[in-house]
């Protein structure tokens, strides 16, 4: 589900080809007037995995309404002082006005496009230590990234020789998606789900 106006996942999925795993895209960023919204946001009653792209400066009736099912939060921040701010902010309205508790294990944040050796990176790192959730992965700056973006493509379809280093910092994330924690939360909201 894309809400980030600039449709970057939209995009995303038109470059995709046809020998690729199908990924379905909700373009939640239009407003269709011959439709109700639940029908605009409405997703394919197989789908395994729902992920939903937001706009940075989402307000917080949206964070709300965002996560309300959500299993898990990811949090990218770039190691910029805007992003830091603007991280902490959002981070901020995700505790105090949803559902979800830092004790949940249900959020963590992700540093992105990181040159590890500078000190806007070291900055990052002293913000990210003093956060009540998990600091789960850093993610580098690498060409990799946007070589995959063209082709729509995920880093995981690239030739694994070309994009190793990539991989590895992808691990810590996708362990704590497995983790027992996000796995509980799948399971009620299923269960709730279906009560």
């Amino acid at each position: 589900m894309d809400y980030e106006p600039q449709g970057s996942s939209a995009r995303w999925v038109a470059s995709r080809s046809s020998g690729r795993p199908t990924v379905t895209l909700v373009k939640a960023f239009e407003r269709n007037i011959r439709t109700t919204r639940s029908w605009q946001l409405h997703s394919a009653s197989d789908a395994t995995h729902i992920i939903v792209d937001t706009a940075a400066g989402t307000t917080r009736e949206a964070l709300e309404e965002f996560t309300r099912d959500a299993h898990a939060v990811v949090i990218p921040v770039l190691p910029s002082e805007i992003d830091i701010h603007a991280a902490s902010r959002c981070i901020g309205d995700l505790l105090l006005c949803t559902k979800i508790k830092p004790r949940d294990g249900r959020i963590g944040v992700v540093a992105n496009r990181v040159k590890k050796n500078t000190k806007v990176y070291q900055a990052l790192l002293r913000f990210l230590r003093t956060l009540e959730i998990p600091f789960i992965a850093s993610l580098r700056d690498a060409q990799s990234y946007v070589h995959a973006a063209g082709l729509g493509e995920g880093i995981f379809e690239l030739p694994e020789y070309k994009v190793r280093a990539d991989l590895e910092s992808w691990r810590p994330l996708i362990d704590w998606l497995h983790s027992p924690a996000t796995r509980s939360a799948v399971e009620q909201t299923a269960t709730s789900a279906d009560h």
